[in-house]
């Protein structure tokens, strides 16, 4: 997008606005015709930023003219390069349809002259206390400030509480401190338990295994969906409650389309967390060092800031064996334009809406593979002397502290030194997608849970488990939340709020990456048996960063072992 965006409400509200102008317009002279250009551009826009599928029938009967003439005015959008053509299906005879980059670019233009100009012909001089049909201008555009978590009419009527399995991670800690808060809000108790990612998932399944649900609701790790639901661990989000009360739209695409499989959403995002690219904006202006947009762009920064004499090295991330250097190749792989898997490729990357239909393929053993294998091997040399046994939180603890010039990092953990005064880091990193191989797109690999209700959850306890799910990922309490030090964030609205905003430059960077279609989580499919490839890569790459194996060797190996984990059922 060649524009940085604003507020992407904003945006809807001047998009309702100009399309109930344009109704009024035509209805006013019946010597008026629509402009099928500017309604079908409308609908596509308002269906991008809503996160709806468009098909070329839907565009055409949004057109308001006759369906020959939308067909002909359609093409010809097609061929000015304002709308791309996506494959629906394997076949590519069907598609969908999405605004191209010039369109937006177009759109946000006219969007930010059309508040200026409301602006001056309604607001300036106007009387305050007069009634007006429509709104114009800053007064309706603002920014709003999410108001504070609201007590519930009706306390919630549970045996026992309501009890919450999560992982124990930052923003989950936040919420456990705000416990007695959200039992004022929700009128019962809420008994939580936090294990480590491994644990996590174990228990999950040892809890699904039982007759009656021992939780009512679980957090559940984005790469995991596709395996609980398979295993019939997640009861349907639709038939729990009415989706429409979380206002599906206001979530971030990447992170509301990761909470489905097989076309079903299955959880809430409870938490959106890319993993980012973190660096010393102090130290690279210092060595005159321009922020690393691509790979080769990164080894010469870490080259050039890594001092191990003065304690400091280039660049930390996660090479611990198993899950953790697991996570890494395979967000290493996206970085260099390519999923673990034979995904089918879309102009926003690469397909993902019929992971469910199965028959997939690793693709570890690549040129792709090769360049992202070669890649971390090359890291090694600007890396601290303990990477090997370095994950999730040991990659951020040194950079925080000042001995890391740059880091892979999720936001769930850049509290450690945006919160801490004393952290060198402290308001001097810059937040930045992953810097992108040759010839790939940057990319923000999509982390986070959503919150899920188990399939064996007791019957009687559903209706006031949903309320207080609705109540956990509200607006209202995402914003308690960040407050409280969470730097996770799953909602639009939430990322606007003006003290939000305020609180962290992390908010606006991530708004805007989910907006130039950074934010994406085909870098770790939720295939069933995800994890176990996760778990071989981390395996056969850690022996090749030892040296025991050349990066062919281990490519080789870790494609065998995924081919044989794709052709065994979903479990690890």
């Amino acid at each position: 997008m060649a524009v940085s965006p604003r507020d992407r409400d904003e945006v809807l509200r001047t998009l309702s606005f100009v399309e109930d102008f344009c109704d009024e317009l035509e209805h006013a002279l019946e010597v008026s015709a629509p402009n099928p250009y500017f309604r079908m551009s409308l609908h596509l826009i308002r269906s991008h930023l809503e996160a709806k599928t468009v098909t070329p029938t839907s565009l055409i009967g949004a057109s308001g003219v006759p369906y020959a003439t939308a067909s002909r005015r359609l093409k010809a959008m097609v061929e000015a390069g304002l709308i791309e053509q996506r494959p629906r299906t394997r076949s590519g005879k069907t598609y969908s349809m999405h605004p191209s980059d010039k369109l937006v670019d177009a759109w946000m233009q006219f969007t930010a002259r059309t508040r200026r100009l409301a602006e001056q012909s309604f607001e300036w001089g106007a009387p305050r206390d007069e009634a007006r049909d429509y709104y114009f201008g800053a007064s309706y555009l603002a920014a709003q400030s999410i108001p504070p978590l609201q007590v519930l009419p009706e306390p919630l009527k549970i045996a026992g509480g309501v009890r919450v399995l999560v992982h124990g991670d930052p923003t989950f800690m936040v919420m456990d401190t705000l416990k007695r808060q959200f039992e004022q809000v929700i009128g019962t108790q809420i008994n939580q338990r936090a294990f480590s990612i491994d644990r996590l998932h174990a228990e999950a399944i040892k809890n699904a295994e039982r007759k009656t649900s021992r939780y009512d609701i679980i957090a559940v790790d984005l790469p995991w969906v596709g395996e609980f639901v398979e295993r019939g661990m997640l009861m349907p989000l639709d038939r729990a409650l009415d989706p429409a009360r979380l206002d599906p739209a206001d979530f971030h695409t990447a992170g509301w389309k990761a909470a489905h499989w097989g076309g079903r959403a299955y959880g809430v995002p409870a938490q959106t967390t890319p993993e980012l690219f973190f660096y010393r904006r102090d130290l690279f202006a210092r060595a005159g060092l321009e922020p690393p947009r691509r790979t080769a762009d990164v080894l010469r920064a870490a080259e050039a800031l890594h001092d191990p004499t003065q304690g400091r090295y280039g660049i930390a991330w996660n090479a611990a064996r198993g899950t953790a250097l697991g996570h890494t190749f395979l967000m290493t792989l996206a970085d260099f334009g390519q999923p673990v898997i034979d995904l089918p490729r879309s102009a926003g990357g690469f397909d993902t809406d019929r992971l469910a239909e199965g028959g997939h393929r690793p693709t570890i053993d690549t040129e792709a593979g090769l360049a992202a294998a070669e890649y971390l091997m090359a890291l090694l040399k600007y890396s601290p002397p303990y990477i090997l046994s370095m994950s999730w939180y040991e990659r951020v603890r040194p950079y925080a502290a000042g001995e890391i010039a740059m880091a892979y990092g999720y936001t769930l953990l850049a509290p450690y030194f945006e919160l801490d005064p004393d952290s060198p880091a402290a308001r001097q990193t810059g937040y930045l997608p992953h810097p992108a191989g040759p010839g790939a797109a940057p990319v923000a690999p999509v982390g986070g849970y959503v919150l899920c209700v188990p399939a064996n959850i007791a019957p009687e306890r559903l209706e006031a488990v949903a309320e207080a799910l609705i109540v956990f990922t509200s607006p209202e309490a995402q914003k308690l939340y960040i407050q409280n030090g969470s730097r996770t964030n799953p909602r639009y609205s939430v990322g606007a709020d003006p003290e939000v905003r305020g609180s962290s430059p992390i908010f606006e960077a991530v708004d805007a990456m989910s907006w130039r279609d950074e934010l994406q989580f085909w870098p770790r499919p939720p295939i069933p048996q995800i994890n176990r490839i996760i778990q071989i890569c981390g395996e056969e790459f850690h022996d090749m960063l030892r040296g025991i194996q050349s990066p062919r060797q281990a490519l080789r190996a870790a494609q065998g072992r995924a081919e044989e984990a794709l052709e065994q059922p979903g479990h690890r």
